[in-house]
């Protein structure tokens, strides 16, 4: 099962995917946002469909989504932090998929200091930037999922 990372933003919404086995994410593209949370969370919507209907495999197999939720460093909301609530709310009601909130503290930061190490030109880091910060929230998300012990239940 595979789970959708997204940082919402009003600008644009990075977007990043598991693997299958759901331990490791990656950056996957960049959309432009709508005009509104609304709007931002109808056109993921229709691109998951879409994607669904065209039996894309990596959307076929989607088990949830994670949206980075903005906080300030002492935990606080910010005022970004209801929009992207919103987003969230809208966009699990559409897709029927279970929204997971993540909480997004300096992923940007992160993520930007991880692409500084493979790319020195900032503008093509720029482009990079909302799917690796995505990538960022949704391993955060699965690093903190308890995991099945393979082991347990084996006669020893």
């Amino acid at each position: 099962m595979r789970f959708l990372g997204i940082d919402f933003g009003q600008r644009r919404i990075g977007l990043a995917l598991s693997d299958d086995t759901a331990l490791l994410a990656r950056p996957w593209r960049t959309i432009a946002a709508g005009p509104t949370p609304e709007g931002s969370a109808t056109m993921l919507a229709d691109l998951i469909a879409r994607l669904r209907a065209d039996e894309d495999p990596e959307a076929a197999e989607l088990g949830g989504l994670v949206v980075g939720l903005p906080r300030r460093l002492n935990g606080e909301d910010t005022q970004q932090t209801a929009p992207a609530r919103l987003f969230a709310g809208h966009l699990g009601a559409m897709t029927g998929l279970a929204v997971h909130l993540q909480d997004e503290r300096l992923s940007s930061h992160e993520a930007e200091q991880r692409l500084a190490k493979r790319e020195p030109d900032w503008r093509l880091r720029k482009e990079q930037l909302d799917a690796a910060a995505a990538a960022v929230i949704l391993q955060d998300f699965l690093d903190g999922r308890p995991r099945l012990d393979p082991d347990a239940g084996a006669d020893t």
